[in-house]
């Protein structure tokens, strides 16, 4: 590694808090160092849960402008007619489908349900 990359990756690793520039200086430097994670970490004084995270974090790519969507939410406890633990009542906006979820239904069921309806608008 490369003086000047090595004084980078220990500016970077003194830091409290990362932002991504900084995450891709050391997972660059980490890719280039041919080292396992490990040892980059133990060398550059980086918490190797930390470098796992980032690594992780810079593989995956950014979701596109518009991709996410936000949906409304309105929680209903007991004191308005729900009952504790019973799950959860969605309508969708764009349809007004409701789906009621029952507690311990899989996010993935729901996930492909949510997007069946939203399909059939």
């Amino acid at each position: 590694m490369a003086k000047h990359e090595a004084r980078a990756v220990a500016r970077v690793a003194a830091r409290r808090y990362w932002r991504e520039s900084d995450g891709r200086v050391v997972v660059e430097a980490w890719h280039r160092s041919g080292q396992s994670m490990a040892e980059f970490a133990r060398e550059h004084e980086i918490q190797p849960k930390r470098l796992r995270r980032w690594v992780r974090r810079i593989a995956e790519p950014e979701p596109e402008p518009g991709s996410l969507t936000f949906h409304r939410v309105r929680l209903v406890g007991p004191e308005r007619g729900g009952v504790a633990g019973s799950g959860v009542e969605i309508v969708l906006a764009g349809s007004g489908h409701t789906v009621r979820v029952a507690p311990g239904f899989s996010a993935d069921d729901l996930g492909r349900v949510v997007a069946v309806l939203e399909d059939r608008r």
